[in-house]
């Protein structure tokens, strides 16, 4: 991971943010330009995954849509994110613009690296709670573990915490159950 920050530790802008070069993944999080690693194959793997899942709900549902980063969810001049995986529901749609999502998605996924796991659990996870994000799942591929948090009165609660063994449920899309067997 390498960190673009200034001298002067000016906090950088989401004009300095796209100014940084084509074809690498950054993130512009709590005003510094973060360069994020390659994600390792397993991570990809729990990814797609995770994909095939919420796109067949969405699909059967017609509720929403899904992405995938890299794609830009500008939440502020200085809380620029690409999460692993995040839903749109049709409700929200008009946050879609041509090169990014302008403002909270519904329902982020973020799958754990060791490059991201601070910013995901922490910085990430408060920004995405105070933008109005409903429903938030953390990944973790080490423990094989999955946390559901839900946003209630502009703080999230966490709603369960679920192992290999175990089925998710989302709070947010009614009947979506995926078998985390079919995910780790």
């Amino acid at each position: 991971m390498i960190v673009f920050d200034t001298p002067t530790a000016k906090k950088s802008s989401y004009a300095d943010y796209l100014n940084t070069p084509e074809g690498s993944k950054f993130q512009l999080i709590g005003g510094e330009i973060i360069e994020m690693t390659s994600p390792n194959l397993y991570h990809q793997e729990i990814l797609l995954n995770l994909c095939i899942q919420f796109k067949n709900y969405l699909q059967k549902n017609k509720s929403g849509k899904l992405f995938i980063a890299p794609l830009d969810v500008y939440l502020s001049e200085t809380e620029v994110y690409q999460p692993d995986l995040f839903v749109l529901l049709k409700e929200n749609f008009s946050k879609m613009q041509e090169t990014k999502i302008e403002g909270a998605p519904d329902l982020v996924v973020e799958v754990l690296s060791p490059s991201t796991a601070y910013y995901d659990m922490k910085h990430k996870k408060s920004v995405y709670e105070k933008f109005g994000v409903k429903e938030y799942w953390i990944v973790d591929p080490m423990q094989k573990t999955l946390e559901i948090y839900f946003n209630q009165d502009s703080k999230f609660q966490l709603q369960t915490e679920l192992t290999q063994t175990q089925i998710a449920k989302s709070i947010l899309l009614p009947e979506l159950e995926i078998n985390l067997n079919e995910v780790f």
